[in-house]
């Protein structure tokens, strides 16, 4: 069995941080969400993951490399970005005629996968119960088989989101699929989507099954990168003790930040050589070797190499900025 993640999406929701920065790199509760995506991959004992990589692709492979040595790792690159299907026909010649698990690069879950990765199935779809289904992929479930599935539908289809954690075991059939709607330019928001390759094979006859996806965080956009970070941040509960400042729990101090004269937490994530000097700052996430200096932030996100100084805002400020709000 094979593990095959998308990476190569621009991230465009999250700019300006993804100019420089991945979104897969991306920091939450002091980790890139790559790094949850992939811890779940070794608990699953699987032994091989296929990335699909475009912007700033050579970064995100380094990183695996780096960090996980004892994965085998193939890389593939999307040159244009044509959509989630699009990406997954890339790794055709890697994971044809074996399992593969498909995990979309931009979501961290939670749960127990391996029940879903057993059973006589075509393949598995993840699934949760969301309030605005017009923003994912849904499924209509009928005797516990998919009977249909609808990308971003306009209309009320179902509440049952396509989460984003899939196992096909029927791969011959999803490569069919997927060379069929690239074949015949079936395209859906102008892109090649895994959603219709999973009706195409549902059309031919494959039993696709629904599972439950216990916890489910789209990190795409500033407001659900917060929210995860206050999850993951919420779960560990707790928080360094700093010398001449006060770090609320609960809350992440990476060992070589520093923090100076201020108040940090809770739901803070301070990265590697970031400093942090006579501020509040809650509910943020800083990045590598930013600079916060005489402020008052909440629910912001600074960049890595970032600098801000003085005043009490809300911001989103990318990499390699400064950003001044007052005389210090």
């Amino acid at each position: 069995m094979k593990a095959v993640v998308p990476v190569a999406g621009m991230g465009t929701r999250l700019r300006p941080h993804t100019y420089t920065t991945p979104k897969a790199l991306f920091q939450v509760a002091g980790r890139p969400i790559l790094a949850y995506i992939l811890d779940e991959v070794v608990h699953l004992d699987i032994g091989e993951v296929v990335l699909v990589v475009g912007h700033l692709g050579d970064k995100i492979v380094e990183y695996v490399r780096g960090e996980y040595s004892e994965l085998g790792l193939y890389a593939v690159e999307q040159e244009e970005q044509l959509g989630l299907g699009h990406a997954v026909y890339l790794t055709k010649e890697y994971v044809e005629g074996e399992p593969v698990l498909i995990i979309y690069g931009d979501t961290i879950f939670e749960g127990d996968f391996r029940e879903a990765l057993k059973g006589d199935a075509d393949g598995r779809i993840g699934i949760k119960p969301v309030e605005d289904p017009r923003r994912f992929g849904v499924v209509v479930v009928e005797g516990g088989r998919i009977v249909r599935l609808v990308e971003k539908p306009s209309s009320f289809v179902s509440d049952l989101a396509i989460a984003g954690v899939n196992f096909v075991q029927n791969t011959p059939l999803l490569f069919e699929s997927l060379e069929t709607i690239v074949r015949e330019d079936r395209r859906t928001k102008g892109e090649y989507q895994l959603t219709d390759a999973f009706q195409e094979m549902v059309d031919r006859g494959a039993r696709l099954e629904p599972f439950p996806v216990e916890n489910w965080f789209d990190c795409g956009k500033p407001e659900s990168l917060l929210e995860t970070n206050r999850h993951l941040l919420s779960k560990r509960g707790d928080a360094p003790e700093v010398s001449g400042s006060v770090v609320l729990p609960p809350s992440f101090v990476a060992p070589t930040a520093q923090i100076e004269s201020s108040i940090v937490g809770p739901y803070t994530s301070v990265a590697e050589g970031a400093r942090i000097e006579g501020s509040i700052v809650r509910n943020s996430i800083v990045g590598e070797g930013a600079l916060v200096r005489g402020c008052l932030l909440e629910g912001s996100i600074v960049g890595d190499r970032a600098r801000v100084l003085g005043g009490y805002q809300r911001l989103n400020v990318g990499d390699s900025s400064e950003v001044s709000l007052g005389a210090i």
